[in-house]
């Protein structure tokens, strides 16, 4: 627009609002947390090497683990969310398949909330299942010793194994 004396004004102009990652445009119920920028990161890493990745089930895995873990903190303080979120992410760069990144969003789960492995089948399917309920094993025995413990660790990861090879890559990520 033209001015007295030749002066042009020109209009202001904002930037463009900056789109955010495939999550920002994800719905999400009102009122619970926005994902942290680690899952946005998890997504991105998953789909760099798999384009066909099921993201939506990632993203419900990590929605199921936040709502279990809600409340819960790691010692350093940090949200228990951001424990599960380290342990997939490790596994995606190890280019590892959707249902071992869910599994590993899943965890701790089963075993520090009071999700069954039966709402995981139903949610998930028998293969998140199962991995989650190996790890959960894993955990679950006692011991006398230490030498006891560490005979029995083997015998599990072995046995684990010859079920499926992810319990113990999500239990080494872990």
């Amino acid at each position: 627009m033209d001015e007295p004396g030749g002066i042009v004004q020109q209009e202001e102009v904002s930037p463009p609002e900056r789109r955010g990652g495939i999550l920002s445009r994800l719905p999400f119920v009102s009122g619970e947390p926005k994902p942290p920028a680690a899952l946005d990161e998890l997504i991105k890493a998953v789909r760099e090497y798999n384009s066909k990745a099921d993201l939506r089930a990632i993203q419900r895995a990590y929605e199921v683990a936040e709502r279990a873990h809600r409340g819960q903190v790691r010692k350093s303080g940090d949200p228990f969310i951001s424990h599960p979120l380290g342990v997939a992410r490790i596994l995606a760069d190890l280019g590892m398949d959707t249902t071992t990144i869910v599994a590993a969003l899943l965890h701790d789960v089963v075993e520090d909330t009071d999700v069954a492995v039966g709402d995981l089948r139903e949610e998930f399917g028998p293969e998140v299942a199962a991995i989650v309920d190996g790890l959960t094993k894993l955990e679950r025995i006692e011991f006398r010793t230490k030498e006891h413990q560490q005979a029995e660790n083997v015998r599990k990861m072995i046995i684990a194994m010859a079920r499926d090879i992810r319990v113990i890559l999500v239990k080494l990520a872990d």
